[in-house]
């Protein structure tokens, strides 16, 4: 079984927020799967979804604890269906890409996301698979980087979160299929 977290926070005041494209990039996979009205569970501090895709079990998960303890509803996921460590992929945005580029690696530092600083740190290991959605950095070096992530996409960010998400939902599926060497081959500064 996979576990695959889109990291956010929840309500609707942070739904287009640049912290929020793990928890987009989830309801985009699976609306493309043709299940735009998911039934979400809530349970395990969280709003989870189990289903079946190309033959493997999944559990999509976005953490209802806001972004600093998003470790909570990963580690009881995993530990109610015993999902190994190798099994988890995490969804999230990085600042240090610019806009529409994205990354696929695992055992990789927190590089100051506090949501995956708290994974790491309840699960004691880093060694973990993601896919880090490229949301840049403010334009302003005074601006603050925090308040940054917390603000909606640009219109033209908007217009063009479509095609990004689209191309994380093929990363994402080659995780899964493939592994993470090969669609880091292939999506990696994509």
């Amino acid at each position: 079984m996979w576990l695959i977290v889109g990291l956010g926070n929840p309500g609707k005041k942070y739904q287009l927020n640049r912290h929020n494209i793990g928890f987009l990039c989830i309801d985009y996979w699976l609306e493309s799967l043709g299940n735009a009205k998911p039934s979400w569970k809530k349970d395990h501090s969280s709003e989870n979804l189990t289903f079946e895709f190309e033959n493997e079990k999944v559990c999509v998960v976005k953490p209802q604890t806001f972004m600093n303890l998003s470790g909570q509803a990963v580690q009881s996921l995993m530990a109610f269906y015993k999902i190994p460590l190798q099994n988890l992929i995490v969804i999230h945005d990085e600042i240090d890409q610019s806009f529409g580029i994205m990354k696929v690696n695992k055992n990789r530092g927190h590089a100051g996301h506090n949501g995956i600083r708290n994974i790491t740190q309840v699960l004691g290991n880093m060694d973990y698979a993601r896919l880090r959605l490229g949301v840049g950095r403010p334009q302003n070096p005074e601006f603050s980087v925090a308040d940054y992530v917390l603000q909606n996409f640009s219109e033209d960010e908007m217009q063009k979160i479509p095609d990004f998400l689209s191309k994380g939902c093929d990363a994402l599926e080659m995780m899964i299929k493939e592994g993470v060497d090969k669609a880091s081959t292939l999506f990696n500064g994509k």
